[in-house]
């Protein structure tokens, strides 16, 4: 979980385009961020489990 100060500085505008952080909105955490769905891996995980993404499926083969 991040801390709020750090969550509270990524939603500032930077500088510069490139310093763009993108954060999950239900943990903080910025690496394994999903665009399409603004989560972490983890979390999407936790949700797509529990059945609350719809179209989203755990795969098997």
């Amino acid at each position: 979980m991040a801390k709020k100060s750090v969550i509270a500085r990524s939603l500032k505008t930077p500088k510069f385009s490139t310093r763009i952080v993108r954060r999950c909105f239900k943990c903080g955490r910025k690496h394994g961020f999903m665009k399409d769905f603004g989560l972490c891996r983890i979390c999407f995980r936790e949700l797509a489990n529990e059945g609350w993404l719809p179209g989203v499926r755990k795969s098997s083969w």
